[in-house]
């Protein structure tokens, strides 16, 4: 074996225009091949990241009727949906699929809010237990957190993210100030920030309005302080964080219908149709999943063409080992004279016709490798590099150079040793 390797080099070497010419398709299409599926996996890795965000992995179960979140701002509180027990949040927490999760109320339209003076605009409110923090991955960048006293004791105490800190105290410290919640006071104690700073990747103007984040800022306050501005009866909403991001789905979904086991179905009196309201989890990773076969299955065409260029390749071997075979014909029947079966003789052609497309195959891996790299600077477009497909595209050049390799490897183990030997 190492014999026809070597000898295999050394008549590659020997033509070396006429090798790289032979190698050249198979170059050509391996280089294609790792270019296309490397943008492939980028482009997913992307799409699931503005989708689902950057190694946050929580997915929210909130309260539906129909299509549409439930907004208590504009709805009554619903009679046959009960507030979530700790024992249902322990019952979620237990799920394999959950690491954690909190529960939390909502308004986003909310008139009555001030500072001194000044009108908050479009600033979201949350009404958060202790476990919210952790679960969506906030620190407290100044000042400090809620108390466990300060949860159940309605201190009045809030905290409030780094944007509306930036947008509402224009880069004076917030601690310590008051704002105004319909007719309450509420002390600022903290400003929490992000601790995975992730912003989407906007290419389109779909995009923009799909990522966009059109809050001013948000406002924390403790869950049981929201009873005294709203209502205490209000249903909550619930976040979980799945152990992995491939675990959201069934996370969301058990979660779901853990919850639903609050939701009594109830007909409207006179009427016949059924009260629709049910948790309903966030299909985020489906959506994901969706386009990111949209943008397989369009690929998957390119890959396709891209392999032409390898069966090309495949022939263009063909072509020069038939020539190598006639160029070698008294060699090989002086070899088949002096005892060489025809088992050794077909061994070295296919060996030759591997060790040439194997060459060529890794050269089309970093060629690939190279090319992928200058589309993502060119192109903005983002590529991780598969090492599946470096591994399969070098074996697929290997399997090329044997099997369009197997003909003139047969017709030169099957040369009659007296007519080769004859042969000018």
């Amino acid at each position: 074996m190492f014999e026809n390797i070597r000898l295999s080099l050394q008549g590659i070497l020997s033509h070396k225009i006429r090798s790289f010419l032979t190698m050249l398709g198979i170059i050509i299409g391996i280089a294609a091949i790792i270019a296309i599926v490397s943008t492939i996996e980028g482009t997913n890795e992307q799409i699931k990241n503005n989708l689902i965000g950057s190694g946050n992995n929580t997915v929210k179960i909130s309260l539906s009727d129909g299509d549409n979140d439930v907004d208590f701002t504009w709805n009554s509180v619903p009679s046959n949906i009960k507030v979530i027990t700790d024992d249902m949040k322990k019952r979620i927490e237990d799920l394999k699929e959950v690491e954690s999760c909190t529960l939390y109320r909502t308004r986003s339209n909310l008139d009555s809010l001030f500072y001194l003076n000044k009108k908050i605009d479009s600033a979201i409110i949350y009404g958060i237990d202790e476990d919210y923090f952790s679960t969506l991955g906030y620190d407290i960048a100044e000042g400090i957190a809620f108390t466990k006293d300060q949860y159940k004791n309605y201190s009045k105490v809030a905290i409030i993210d780094s944007t509306l800190q930036r947008g509402l105290f224009e880069g004076e410290s917030a601690i310590g100030k008051q704002i105004d919640i319909n007719g309450e006071p509420f002390t600022i104690i903290g400003v929490a920030t992000k601790r995975i700073g992730f912003e989407p990747v906007i290419n389109s103007v779909n995009d923009y309005y799909t990522y966009n984040q059109t809050s001013s800022g948000l406002i924390f306050i403790p869950t049981d302080d929201w009873g005294m501005l709203f209502r205490y009866d209000e249903p909550q909403n619930c976040i979980a964080k799945a152990v992995d991001t491939d675990s959201m789905t069934n996370a969301g979904k058990k979660t779901a219908d853990i919850l639903n086991e609050n939701v009594v179905s109830v007909k409207s009196a006179g009427e016949n149709t059924t009260n629709s309201m049910e948790y309903k989890s966030e299909s985020l990773l489906e959506q994901a999943k969706a386009l990111q076969d949209l943008s397989s299955s369009t690929n998957s065409m390119l890959i396709w063409i891209a392999s032409i260029s390898l069966l090309v390749g495949g022939i263009g071997v063909m072509n020069i080992m038939l020539v190598s075979v006639t160029e070698r014909t008294r060699e090989i029947g002086l070899k088949k004279a002096l005892g060489a079966r025809k088992r050794r003789i077909l061994a070295q052609f296919l060996t030759e016709a591997a060790v040439l497309t194997s060459i060529g195959g890794l050269i089309g891996v970093f060629s690939g490798i190279g090319l992928s790299k200058i589309i993502a600077n060119i192109a903005d477009v983002p590529v991780a590099i598969s090492s599946m497909a470096i591994v399969v595209s070098v074996v697929f050049s290997m399997v090329v150079g044997i099997v369009f390799g197997l003909i003139p490897s047969i017709k030169a183990a099957n040369l009659n040793p007296i007519d080769a030997l004859r042969y000018e």
